[in-house]
């Protein structure tokens, strides 16, 4: 039975927070694979300049190279609409038969789960593992993992460094003409460059 990670995301654009994390819990949990998959459209948040599909699936296979436990899934992409993990679950179950699968999320979309859609469908069809994003918050993790386990959940905690990059932070660069250094791989930063992404500020008129 292989242990396969599944990270989703709208990634707009995928960073080294990304990254660093998805690599960490490899490493934490002893993953085989892990799924890189962006959302076709985010069910929780409203995504602002929202690149195209094929610029973020681009740019997460950008991402991906070098380690080979990371490969990138469109599945949500080809599915259109808004992309609900309980169905995508689902689904690679079926594509992927015998596995055990691990749902890795960051510390905000861990305390939201349970409002999730069909969340007691998540809990059965993957172990939920969760990582802080800021410098207090597994205390946080710990007390949500009680509540998740009453309601069936079954979580891993893995105290992975936080590095505060966001997309936001990533896109409000760009917009300025500030370098990417730090915030995304070079590929990245070469290619939002040569497809003259997130070059307009938020909230201006497109």
């Amino acid at each position: 039975m292989a242990k396969i990670g599944l990270y989703g995301g709208t990634f707009n654009p995928i960073h080294e927070a990304h990254v660093h994390l998805v690599k960490d819990f490899a490493d934490q949990l002893g993953l085989h694979k892990i799924l890189l998959m962006p959302t076709f459209q985010p069910p929780h948040k409203q995504a602002h300049q929202l690149a195209s599909p094929e610029d973020r699936l681009a740019m997460c296979r950008l991402a991906a190279e070098g380690d080979s436990r990371i490969q990138v899934s469109d599945l949500e992409i080809r599915r259109e609409g808004k992309s609900y993990t309980a169905e995508t679950l689902e689904e690679l179950h079926k594509l992927y038969p015998g596995n055990q699968w691990y749902l890795l999320m960051g510390e905000d979309m861990f305390l939201t789960v349970d409002s999730w859609y069909h969340p007691e469908k998540i809990y059965q069809l993957a172990v939920l593992c969760a990582a802080p994003r800021s410098l207090d918050g597994i205390p946080r993790l710990q007390e949500h993992a009680k509540f998740l386990h009453t309601r069936g959940a079954e979580s891993i905690l893995c105290n992975i460094r936080y590095l505060p990059v966001s997309s936001t932070l990533v896109r409000k660069a760009v917009a300025e003409g500030q370098p990417l250094d730090g915030l995304v791989p070079l590929k990245i930063a070469r290619y939002i460059k040569e497809r003259g992404l997130y070059r307009q500020k938020e909230g201006d008129e497109s």
